[in-house]
């Protein structure tokens, strides 16, 4: 009976050791940080405010809840990524890939998107100002493999 008792409470704490934690939320924010690699990280809520990552690789990243607000993304890698209820405002995407990204119910309005490829992003839920809407419409095309939504449903094309 002890040694059945002593194997159950190996095997029990053994089950919960074996249960992968989410990484702890990093703060970056004001940080140099051009060309670095994120890529496939989990770093849900991370804080990345005014940070320049300029060239850096944020692809298939878990970017849900994180902060960028005033990050410069400029030619940046976010395909694949996964930026749920974050907050984007005032970032700037120029030229960045966002192939396949989910941005649903993100704070994005002032976030800039010029010459950004949006192929099988999904937008839903976020709110843009009507210039940002317009030329996010001229460049949206495909279906998000995760969401199943075309990327020009997700935003108030005409």
């Amino acid at each position: 009976m002890i040694l059945s008792l002593c194997l159950l409470m190996v095997l029990s704490i053994a089950a919960v050791s074996a249960i992968a934690t989410p990484a702890l939320a990093t703060d970056y924010s004001e940080r140099k940080l051009q060309g670095a690699d994120f890529s496939g990280q989990d770093l849900r809520g991370s804080k990345f405010e005014r940070a320049d990552l300029t060239n850096s690789n944020f692809s298939h990243a878990n970017l849900r809840e994180v902060s960028l607000f005033l990050a410069n993304l400029e030619g940046a890698n976010l395909e694949g990524a996964d930026l749920r209820f974050s907050i984007i405002d005032t970032a700037k995407f120029y030229n960045a890939n966002l192939t396949n990204a989910i941005f649903e119910d993100a704070l994005a309005y002032n976030a800039k998107f010029e010459g950004a490829i949006v192929d099988g992003a999904d937008f839903t839920g976020v709110y843009f100002r009507r210039s940002t809407e317009k030329l996010l419409c001229k460049a949206a095309k495909g279906t998000n493999p995760v969401t199943g939504r075309k990327t020009r449903d997700t935003l108030p094309c005409d």
